[in-house]
């Protein structure tokens, strides 16, 4: 497990990968400019301006050299730091002068100028590896001359460069001695001390400016790609120690100016020729279709509490029991302890769920010694907090019988780990019901998940057995790629031998999974032709027709899948470092030989869609490189793996998404382990 200590609150993730944007911004442009067509000439053209504004863009590519060891008064690590490399984002205004066919001009630029990089790795005296990340940000004023030398679109410019300091946090992180994996890691953030608040630099470099309009335009249009040098020369962040800094700026500027008349016999009209996007469609069906499978499955009691807005009393979607029904409670049998409001989609685990106080009250009668701690957190005060935990600690005391000694209540405004982060403007309702809670926590190991303990900890999961209607190995799953980009819309077609059509969609994302059983009915097999109908952003209508042949297939009524479920704190990708013993040693010793196993990852509806696909492919990935590992340990190579990210596409998604404790089930990556198939 890390541990992480921030010497200043709010700090920031790492930027996102500016360059590969910046270099397709760059493509797309240079192919517009490349397929002009001059037409037949008019009378009135226009002049180049001599004005111009507009704004650029590029990725400053930054070298380290130096060396640092004193990040900040807190904090001076054990070996000095020396060389380090990054890219960092330049985003500014412009404003440019010169007159049309003349050598000389004059360049104004106000921007946000990223100067982020990441030092070389060291080894410190402990054989510990260690890693610097720095965060220098400036606001900069770049004045320059201009000087084109042969009278063309070519020019050169140079001139200082003026910053002054807008963000220098840093993060450090010692791993542990390889020859010692058991010690705990160290990461620590904060901001460096000593950075200068304003300093004056040199920078030179050179561009092109390519013409995006007409000569029968007035109002003009210019694209220059540049690229810039700002040499080491005074460019020591710190007021202490040797660590500077050398960058070189690749980036591309849009110029727009106000052109006079003039009378010319020519004029150049730009053609746009928007590119065809070539959509590549195919099917992906499996072999045999599985109608449904028995799973067993071990469910996960996250162990919080939630609340409705402006009450502190236990929401009556959770099943309350009377003190004469606790004696016949039992974990295994909790279809007959049904809450009031259930979702409609996986209410066997949300039965579990609503449970989850009468689960505690249970474990906390057959096991004495185990004691709890519950924590309420509201926006509207500590008190508030404290109300809605002693609202449980009554229930468990009046119902179960509980001592009150062994409970203890607290109350605080947000919970240790909160939705609502810093500095965070949208879906802030979803986020803020999920922070109003009460968090149930214990040191006993009788409550808690195998290997589990301290404040994030969640309670032990439940094992039952149901019947998994259209499991996720028979679902047909349809592939659009680049639909995103050609098309307003798609949807499909499938039809059958005999001419019955079925219409699916319509879509927007690249891929779509449908449960085989809803196209083959209750037809053991058939044939069909797939077509997507797409519609183009150009108003055109593009088919393409896949063959399919699909196989409903009933499993064994012996066969028995196993699924496991490991939840996610919200934004998160990372596996929680405790449940790596968990997969390693209760999950991946269950798969059996030949056996397959689906790990497929979703997310809650808070955040961007296309973004929250990402994190659930992530979160898949990390948890299947866990299992990976277990087996590639044990020598084992028999297993195949399907990995998938589904997002927050509620189709697949494990619940709802109407109720906080929805949302945090759907933050998840569900193992499914399938037998071999007998032949």
């Amino acid at each position: 497990m890390k541990a992480e200590t921030n010497f200043k609150k709010g700090s920031r993730r790492a930027g996102s990968p500016y360059f590969l944007k910046i270099k397709s911004l760059i493509l797309s442009a240079l192919i517009l400019t490349g397929i002009m067509t001059t037409l037949q000439a008019q009378d009135v053209q226009y002049s180049n301006p001599s004005w111009w504004f507009g704004g650029a863009v590029g990725a400053n590519f930054n070298f380290y050299r130096g060396s640092t060891q004193q990040l900040n008064l807190d904090l001076t690590v054990p070996s000095a730091f020396h060389k380090g490399f990054g890219v960092g984002l330049y985003l500014a205004p412009l404003m440019e002068f010169h007159k049309p066919d003349s050598r000389l001009g004059f360049m104004f630029q106000v921007g946000y100028d990223s100067r982020r990089g990441k030092f070389e790795q060291i080894v410190t005296p402990c054989n510990c590896p260690a890693d610097l990340t720095a965060k220098l940000t400036y606001l900069v004023l770049e004045p320059s001359l201009r000087l084109a030398p042969f009278k063309s679109d070519f020019y050169l410019y140079a001139g200082p460069r003026f910053a002054f300091n807008s963000g220098k946090s840093f993060k450090y992180e010692l791993s542990p001695n390889p020859a010692f994996p058991d010690q705990q890691a160290e990461v620590v953030k904060g901001d460096f001390s000593k950075v200068y608040k304003s300093m004056m630099t040199l920078q030179f470099g050179a561009g092109y400016d390519i013409e995006l309009s007409s000569k029968d335009n007035q109002k003009k249009a210019v694209l220059s790609p540049f690229v810039s040098v700002h040499p080491y020369f005074n460019q020591d962040p710190r007021s202490i120690e040797t660590w500077n800094l050398t960058t070189v700026r690749v980036g591309v500027a849009f110029k727009f100016g106000r052109g006079e008349k003039i009378n010319a016999p020519v004029k150049v009209i730009p053609v746009a020729v928007v590119p065809v996007v070539d959509v590549k469609f195919s099917v992906n069906s499996p072999g045999n279709i599985p109608s449904s499978r028995r799973m067993r499955e071990t469910f996960p009691v996250r162990n919080y509490v939630f609340f409705n807005l402006r009450s502190s009393e236990i929401p009556d979607r959770y099943v309350l029991l009377s003190k004469d029904q606790v004696k016949n409670f039992k974990e295994d049998q909790l279809e007959v302890f049904k809450p009031k409001k259930l979702s409609g989609r996986s209410d066997r685990q949300m039965i579990v769920y609503y449970n989850i106080l009468n689960i505690l009250g249970d474990r906390l009668g057959k096991n004495p010694s185990a004691n709890v701690t519950l924590t309420g957190s509201s926006m509207e005060g500590k008190d508030d907090g404290l109300a809605m935990a002693e609202s449980v600690k009554k229930y468990l005391v009046n119902v179960f019988g509980i001592d009150a000694s062994r409970i203890t209540t607290a109350g605080r405004v947000k919970p240790l780990i909160p939705s609502e982060q810093p500095g965070g403007t949208k879906e802030l309702d979803l986020l803020r019901e999920g922070d109003r809670r009460v968090s149930i926590t214990s040191e006993s190991p009788a409550l808690l998940m195998e290997f589990q303990s301290g404040e994030y900890a969640p309670l032990k999961p439940v094992e039952f057995l149901g019947i998994q209607e259209a499991p996720l190995d028979s679902y047909v799953t349809f592939n659009a790629a680049g639909a995103r980009d050609a098309f307003s819309s798609w949807s499909v077609e499938v039809r059958d031998e005999k001419g019955a059509l079925q219409n699916f969609g319509p879509y927007s994302q690249e891929r779509v999974s449908i449960p085989g059983k809803s196209i083959l009915g209750a037809r053991p097999s058939g044939d069909f032709k797939v077509t997507m109908v797409g519609k183009g952003k150009n108003g055109k209508t593009v088919k393409k027709e896949v063959p399919v042949h699909m196989v409903l297939w009933t499993p064994a009524e012996n066969e028995e899948g196993l699924r496991y479920s490991i939840i996610f704190e919200i934004n998160s990708a990372e596996a929680i470092t405790i449940y790596n013993k968990y997969l390693t040693d209760i999950v991946t010793p269950k798969i059996p030989k030949d056996g397959t196993v689906i790990v497929h990852g979703h997310t809650d509806i808070i955040g961007d869609a296309d973004h929250n696909l990402d994190l659930s492919m992530a979160r898949a990935n990390e948890v299947s490189s866990i299992i990976k590992g277990a087996l590639e340990k044990a020598g084992r190579s028999d297993v195949k793996f399907e990995v998938y990210g589904f997002g927050e596409d509620e189709a697949v998604a494990p619940f709802n998404n109407n109720f906080p404790e929805e949302r945090f089930y759907n933050r998840a990556v569900i193992i499914d382990i399938i037998p071999a198939t007998k032949k």
